[in-house]
């Protein structure tokens, strides 16, 4: 038995990295649906409309970039690693959305 490591598999982490984006992008779409429903509970005002505007442009952010991401991963055999760029684009949609939808519970 030689001590060389086993060959790992490359298809196995893109395929799980693309399924935590859909993950991922599924979460944010139910948070900004909520988030948009509590702000027009009492009925559509000024506020909430801001409010509903915020939440649908970060979650549309945020689709793009996790569409540009599962879209490289699907597209090439071995994929670049994610940008510090988009990385900290994603973060922000995601942190920024969950402000919004924490400051309309409260």
């Amino acid at each position: 038995m030689s001590g060389a490591a086993p060959e790992r598999d490359p298809g196995l982490q893109p395929e799980r990295t693309r399924l935590a984006w859909r993950r991922t992008t599924l979460s944010g779409t139910v948070a900004a649906v909520l988030a948009m429903r509590t702000a027009l509970t009492d009925g559509p005002t000024a506020a909430g409309a801001v409010v509903c505007a915020l939440c649908f442009t970060l979650w549309l952010a945020f689709l793009l970039l996790a569409h540009h991401r599962i879209r490289t991963l699907m597209t090439t055999p071995r994929p670049a690693p994610l940008t510090p760029r988009h990385a900290t684009a994603a973060t922000l949609c995601t942190a920024t959305l969950a402000v919004c939808a924490a400051a309309l519970i409260l």
